[in-house]
């Protein structure tokens, strides 16, 4: 999994800095790699597997807590 991060995280940098240089938010950004996230999604998923990747990711998104299926 760690060569699939060295293959996005530097494209995901390089699109933050050219938006930051064309003054358009990180947020903006951000929902567009998303909708791009859900583009490649598509390619092999069906819909509701989507949805439910995409409810975890929701319900996760606080790492500061512990995941409600961890034993402490």
């Amino acid at each position: 999994m760690s060569d699939v991060w060295e293959i996005v995280r530097p494209k995901v940098n390089a699109a933050l800095a050219e938006a930051e240089k064309a003054s358009i938010p990180s947020d903006v950004v951000g929902r567009a790699l998303l909708a791009c996230a859900i583009e490649v999604y598509k390619m092999s998923r069906a819909d509701a597997d989507i949805c439910a990747e995409l409810q975890f990711k929701i319900d996760t998104i606080d790492e500061s807590e512990a995941f409600g299926f961890m034993r402490p």
